[in-house]
C-alpha cells in the first residue's frame, strides 16, 4: 500500500524590526552579552505592569494583511499557563482562537518546482518569547535577554504533502517578512524557529478522513534543511511503523530533531487538550483597531517577491532562473529597479547584476549594502556599452576593479583612457593587416574551418588592446572573406 503525508507547520519568527520589547522597554536586539537587555518586567518582579507595544502590534496587523486573515475589531492578550524554567513568569502573554488572535483563517499562495500552491492560514497571533537556554552535562544556562521579544506564531491547516511543499511555503514566508520590513528572518539568530506536523494516510483517498491518523508534532526545528531532513525521516519512520502492523498502537506524541543522528526522538506523549489554563491578560485592557489606522497600514505593504517575480518574468522577460535569483532577497531586487530607474535595459541589467555583482557578493560573503557601485554607476556603464562607447570586455574588466577597489567605473574609464575605437576606417585597416599576417584564412574558411572567424576577430582584438567593437570587426572580416 502507498501513502502521503498530511504535512500542518506552525512557524514562530521574531519580529527584529522594533528597538524594545513586546510589553517592555528593554532592547530587541541579537548578539548582546548574556542577560544584558532585560528589564524587571521580564524577569517577572513584583508590581511590574506590561505595556503594548504599537509598533509590534502594527508589523503584526500587517503580516496578518499578508496572508488575508480576518482581523478582529478588538485585540486580545490572554496569558498561557504553563512551567519551565525559561518562562520567568509561569506563564506567557500570547493570544488564542477565543476571542480572535490578530489574524485567522486566511491562505497564502506560494511557487514549489514551478507550480503556484495554496495553503490555508488558520491563525497568527502576537506574543511573547521566552529565553533561551543551554543545555550541558552537568548545568543549563539561561540568556533572559530573549525573552520578551515579540514573535509571531503562524499555524497552517494540514496542507502540506511533502518536505518540499512546506520548505517552499517556509522560504516564501521568510521572504514576505523581510520584504516588509517585520524580520531579518534570520535563522542563525534564532529568529526562525518551526514546529512540524506529520501524520500519514492511505494515498488513495481523495479526501481526508475525520481520523486519518496520529499526529505526532516535532518541536523547534531550527532551520529549512531541519525542516526538510525531519519531515523525510519521520515519514520513512511511520510508513516502516504501518508495515509492521505497529502504527495504530503509536500514540499521539512529542519528538524533536537530533541533527547528529538524523533522527527524531520521543520527548513525550500529547493528548489532544492540553490545558493551559487560558484566560484574558488582566493588566492589558482590549484594544480596539482603528479602521483607519489599518488601512494605513494596508498601503504601507509593498510589493512581494512573488508578485515581483511575475513581473520580471511576463513585462521584463526574464528566465524563471534569473528572476528567481533577483527576488531571493529584497535588497537585490530592490538594488535591481534602482538601476532601471536610470535607463539600463531590463536584461541587461539582470545580466550584470547575477554574473559580476552576484559573484562578488558571495565570494566576499556581502550584502548588496556592502557593495560600493551603486545602481547609477551600474546603469551609467552599462549605457556606455549600448552606445558602443566600450565593450563588453572592457565594461566588465573596469566593474570588477571598481567593486575590488572601491572606485567610480565612469573615473577609472576616464583615468586609463579607455575607449572602444570609433574609427570604423582605422578598424578595416587593422582587419587587412590582420589578413596579410595570415594569408591562407580564406582558403581555410572555405574549406569549413569557419572558427577562423573568431582567431582574426582574436587578432583584431590583441592589436587593438580590445579597443575594437567586436561586432564591426566581425562585419569588416566577413565582408574581406567573401571579397
Amino acid at each position: 500500500m502507498k501513502y502521503k503525508a498530511i504535512i500542518g507547520l506552525e512557524m514562530h519568527c521574531q519580529i527584529s524590526s522594533t528597538n524594545t520589547k513586546v510589553f517592555s522597554s528593554a532592547k530587541n536586539g541579537f548578539n548582546d552579552a548574556p542577560n544584558a537587555n532585560i528589564q524587571p518586567l521580564d524577569m517577572a518582579f513584583p508590581g511590574t505592569l506590561p505595556v503594548v507595544n504599537k509598533e509590534a502590534v502594527k508589523k503584526a496587523l500587517m503580516a496578518s494583511m499578508m496572508l488575508s486573515c480576518h482581523i478582529p475589531k478588538y485585540l486580545y492578550f490572554e496569558r498561557k499557563n504553563y512551567y519551565y524554567p525559561d518562562l520567568p513568569k509561569g506563564y506567557q502573554i500570547t493570544q488564542e482562537t477565543k476571542p480572535a488572535p490578530i489574524g485567522s483563517y486566511g491562505s497564502l499562495t506560494f511557487e514549489c518546482h514551478g507550480d503556484l500552491k495554496t495553503v490555508r492560514i488558520n491563525n497568527i497571533h502576537l506574543e511573547e518569547d521566552s529565553a533561551s537556554a543551554d543545555h550541558f552535562d552537568t548545568v543549563s544556562k539561561l540568556d533572559y535577554n530573549r525573552a520578551g521579544i515579540p514573535l509571531l506564531e503562524l499555524v497552517t491547516e494540514p496542507d502540506f504533502r511533502s518536505a518540499e511543499e512546506a520548505v517552499a511555503f517556509l522560504e516564501t514566508m521568510r521572504q514576505n517578512y523581510q520584504y516588509a520590513g517585520i524580520s531579518e528572518a534570520d535563522s542563525k539568530k534564532g529568529q526562525i524557529r518551526c514546529d512540524v506536523n506529520i501524520s500519514i494516510m492511505d494515498a488513495s483517498l481523495e479526501e481526508i478522513p475525520e481520523n486519518y491518523g496520529t499526529k505526532v508534532e516535532i518541536k523547534n526545528v531550527n532551520s529549512f534543511g531541519g525542516v526538510r531532513d525531519t519531515i523525510h525521516y519521520e515519514i520513512k519512520r511511520q510508513i516502516e511503523l504501518k508495515k509492521n502492523g505497529k502504527y495504530e498502537e503509536m500514540e499521539q506524541q512529542t519528538r524533536r530533531w537530533d541533527e547528529q543522528t538524523g533522527t527524531t526522538i520521543y520527548m513525550r506523549g500529547k493528548v489532544d487538550a492540553i490545558d493551559y489554563k487560558y484566560f484574558i491578560e488582566p493588566n492589558i485592557p482590549k484594544i480596539k483597531l482603528d479602521s483607519s489606522w489599518l488601512e494605513e497600514i494596508r498601503r504601507q505593504i509593498p510589493t512581494l517577491a512573488l508578485e515581483r517575480k511575475q513581473k520580471y518574468i511576463e513585462e521584463y522577460g526574464l528566465s524563471h532562473y534569473d528572476a528567481t535569483n533577483l527576488v531571493k532577497e529584497k535588497e537585490i531586487s530592490d538594488y535591481y529597479e534602482e538601476c532601471l530607474t536610470y535607463g539600463a535595459s531590463p536584461k541587461s541589467a539582470c545580466n550584470w547584476l547575477t554574473s559580476v555583482i552576484l559573484g562578488y557578493m558571495n565570494k566576499y560573503e556581502l550584502k548588496v549594502s556592502a557593495v560600493f557601485v551603486t545602481p547609477k554607476m551600474l546603469a551609467d556603464l552599462m549605457q556606455l556599452v549600448e552606445k558602443g562607447s566600450i565593450s563588453s570586455k572592457q565594461a566588465k574588466e573596469v566593474l570588477n576593479e571598481a567593486l575590488m577597489e572601491d572606485r567610480e567605473p565612469l573615473k577609472i574609464i576616464e583615468e586609463k583612457g579607455i575607449r572602444q575605437m570609433e574609427d570604423n576606417g582605422e578598424i578595416e585597416e587593422i582587419v587587412k593587416e590582420v589578413f596579410r599576417e595570415f594569408p591562407n584564412a580564406k582558403e581555410e574558411y572555405k574549406a569549413g574551418k569557419t572558427n577562423i572567424v573568431d582567431f582574426l576577430v582574436g587578432q583584431v582584438m590583441k592589436k587593438t588592446r580590445g579597443k575594437a567593437n567586436p561586432a564591426i570587426t566581425m562585419q569588416f572580416i566577413k565582408e574581406e572573406m567573401d571579397s
